[in-house]
């Protein structure tokens, strides 16, 4: 059976919906291992960002509807219903799953257009399945094929040359508030690749101070060593929190790291001197109802969208070239998936001639035990072994000849490579 892909993204719903349906680094294998548990379910990598939750998948011809049976599970995984969610998703398979992969392993689905995070996203994912024991031919080969073609479209095309990310518009957005980041200090709230390339951001449009906080201080110590920031633990943040003008989270936290007191005493200490806000994080990080006080600026992704689409329009040309790039490797791939067929009949093929072969060779050894001639036993090895192996193809052939089957012979003849304008006279 083909692979399919069910899932959701920041196109299909909000990060209240996103967030309640994430895989963090903490539950993913135990998730595969649930959903391995599947009756018929027989290679899976799960994908979880910020902006996507997505299971592919493969599946054997017994499984009469996969794409319900992973719904159903997803839902139960995460303790839901699953009317909480179907309005969300959207589930792909055969061409349109490869095409999709292939996009997303590109940046052309992400928020950001072109953005380069995603690729190294879907690489952990499937590091993980594998080493998990969840992946086997088929999705190994097409998201290898997908880091393959993710790769030639960044070499062959723009679409990375401008500086947009999900990074980049919190940064901009941060300029538009505050016109001069040189007297700003920013806090960082985790310190994966998000975080690390908001600080650069930050640091070439001139931040005054960066604090990292992060739930491991040696990460944070390693981070803040780069951009000469100060490293913090998260049991920290609120003595700290007071000196933030601007705050960025960004953690893998099943739970928010900021909450609404918190907040609510740094701005009494700030003299309710106005915070900017960005919260990357999907479960979010940072307690919605913050967004209530008024001297915050709180944004999530989503918010974001509208700073992100003025920073596109260079991508877009490139994106068209990726977009082609993309359908010819979909249908290399798909090729490939057609070859499997082929491969399959022509072991089965061979395994039947040699069946006849030891069959027919061990009549002959036999004739010459009995002490017949060894040209009686050559000539009878040839002659039967000939006979046995053209039998059931002269016999179909025959068939087809007389009952009209044309499609059948104009086969035969290009398999053979016979050369006749016609068959059938065996």
């Amino acid at each position: 059976m083909p692979p399919l892909v069910i899932g959701l993204n920041h196109t299909t719903a909000p990060v209240s919906i996103r967030e309640r349906v994430t895989f963090g680094p903490d539950i993913v294998v135990g998730a595969l291992r649930s959903l391995a548990e599947l009756p018929g379910i027989e290679e899976a990598v799960i994908l979880s960002t910020c902006n996507r939750t997505e299971i592919y998948c493969s599946a054997n011809d017994a499984v009469e509807d996969p794409q319900e049976l992973t719904r159903d599970w997803l839902a139960r995984f995460h303790g839901l219903s699953v009317e909480d969610i179907a309005p969300f998703l959207y589930h792909r398979e055969g061409r349109k799953v490869v095409a999709h992969l292939l996009s997303v392993s590109s940046g052309l689905d992400s928020l950001v257009l072109g953005e380069p995070q995603i690729l190294g996203q879907v690489k952990s994912a499937f590091q993980t399945a594998n080493e998990a024991g969840r992946t086997g031919k088929l999705l190994t080969r097409l998201f290898q094929h997908a880091f393959a073609t993710a790769k030639q479209v960044r070499t062959d095309t723009a679409i990375g040359d401008s500086p947009v990310s999900v990074a980049f518009a919190a940064v901009s957005l941060a300029r538009q508030i505050f016109t001069d980041l040189s007297k700003q200090t920013a806090m960082l709230i985790g310190a994966g690749e998000t975080v690390e390339l908001a600080a650069r951001h930050l640091v070439q449009n001139g931040i005054g101070r960066i604090i990292v906080a992060n739930r491991t201080i040696a990460r944070a110590e390693e981070l803040a060593l780069q951009f000469d920031a100060y490293a913090i633990s998260l049991t920290e943040i609120p003595s700290h929190l007071a000196d933030a003008d601007i705050v960025v989270a960004s953690t893998a936290s099943p739970m928010p790291i900021l909450g609404k007191g918190t907040v609510e005493s740094a701005l009494k200490r700030r003299r309710h001197r106005p915070i900017f806000m960005v919260d990357i994080a999907v479960p979010r990080d940072i307690e919605a109802e913050i967004a209530d006080l008024e001297d915050v600026y709180l944004y999530t992704v989503d918010d974001l969208e509208d700073v992100i689409q003025d920073n596109l329009r260079s991508r877009q040309e490139a994106a068209e070239q990726a977009r082609e790039i993309i359908a010819f490797q979909v249908d290399e791939f798909l090729a490939w998936m057609r070859s499997l067929d082929a491969v399959g009949l022509i072991q089965d093929y061979r395994q039947q001639a040699g069946e006849i072969r030891d069959e027919v060779l061990l009549k002959a050894r036999h004739m010459l035990e009995c002490g017949k001639p060894a040209d009686e036993a050559l000539n009878y090895l040839a002659q039967t072994l000939t006979n046995k192996l053209l039998h059931t193809p002269s016999a179909q052939l025959r068939e087809a000849g007389s009952s009209g089957r044309r499609e059948l012979l104009e086969a035969a003849n290009a398999l053979f490579q016979l050369g006749h304008g016609k068959s059938g006279n065996d």
